[in-house]
């Protein structure tokens, strides 16, 4: 048997979980419920687990259901894309995967800069917290975020990155902020997912103890950077992702950027197969002279 699932099995099972209904897959998949139902249950004895839990009220996704969705919506948007492409004509196709924030914050507002210097590749761009999975063909290349412990993988850094406090003027002026002590007095922004924990900075820079407590946690860099323009509290977030917010003014680093702990975060990973493909090394490329000149300018004072 091969390990590979029939993907129509895979199809029905994401439809199923999509829709919370074997109805209205069925209706999606112009097929009836029965043979949806039949797709599943063959899926399930395959893999030997029980994918959804099915009650009067309805059907949902075992914890396994919701695990194993995570991976094959991406795979079956990658092949639906692929095909896509294929009957269009298109034939530099280029995927890449990315941590949110940096995808949203940093590489978004610089594609257009992409796109006119390379007008023949077809950019396909997904961004979630999970990693890319290479082995279902999920991207080309993808960016990570955090300590790289990646296997067989090419890694490469991006840049290094300012992680600093940040503000917005009125939270500033309002909490009249000049000392780094002022700090255990004013609501301090937490981003879970950091490399850099406030504990890390006032070891750094501080005879003092972080709080243990925080008013607002966040799981993204992006949101914890608009809690701070909101005036929610001071974050610590890295100033590349914060570049927008600094160049407006909507953000200030009230102890100036030298107060920053220096790291390298995000990092380019692919396999070695796809180092010689065109796409990916006009690709990587790009990003590298992007990220060169975003470092140089958020270490700007």
């Amino acid at each position: 048997m091969s390990a590979l699932p029939p993907i129509a099995n895979l199809q029905a099972f994401e439809a199923v979980a999509r829709r919370k209904s074997f109805a209205l897959a069925a209706a999606e998949l112009h097929l009836t419920a029965s043979a949806v139902s039949h797709q599943i249950a063959r899926l399930e004895a395959q893999l030997d687990i029980r994918l959804f839990e099915r009650s009067a009220h309805g059907v949902r996704l075992s914890p396994a259901g919701e695990h194993y969705l995570m991976h094959v919506k991406t795979a079956i948007s990658a092949i639906a894309s692929a095909t896509e492409d294929l009957r269009k004509g298109i034939r530099n196709s280029l995927y890449v995967h990315s941590a949110p924030s940096i995808a949203s914050l940093w590489l978004m507002p610089r594609l257009h800069r992409f796109a006119q210097a390379h007008p023949d590749i077809s950019l396909n761009l997904s961004a979630a917290h999970t990693p890319s999975d290479f082995a279902l063909g999920q991207a080309d290349v993808d960016i990570r975020y955090g300590i790289p412990q990646w296997g067989d993988l090419v890694v490469e850094p991006l840049f290094e990155e300012s992680i600093v406090p940040l503000a917005s003027p009125a939270f500033i002026k309002r909490h009249k902020l000049k000392k780094i002590a002022q700090l255990l007095d004013v609501p301090l922004i937490q981003s879970n997912v950091s490399v850099v924990q406030w504990s890390d900075w006032f070891a750094r820079y501080a005879t003092l103890r972080a709080p243990d407590r925080f008013p607002v946690r966040f799981d993204r860099a992006q949101m914890s950077l608009d809690a701070a323009t909101q005036g929610l509290g001071v974050a610590l977030e890295s100033a590349v992702n914060a570049g927008g917010h600094l160049a407006e003014g909507k953000l200030i680093a009230p102890f100036g950027m030298d107060k920053a702990i220096r790291v390298k975060a995000h990092f380019a990973v692919y396999p070695p197969r796809h180092a010689k493909r065109p796409v990916v090394e006009a690709f990587l490329s790009w990003l590298h002279t992007e990220a060169a000149e975003a470092a140089k300018t958020s270490r700007s004072p």
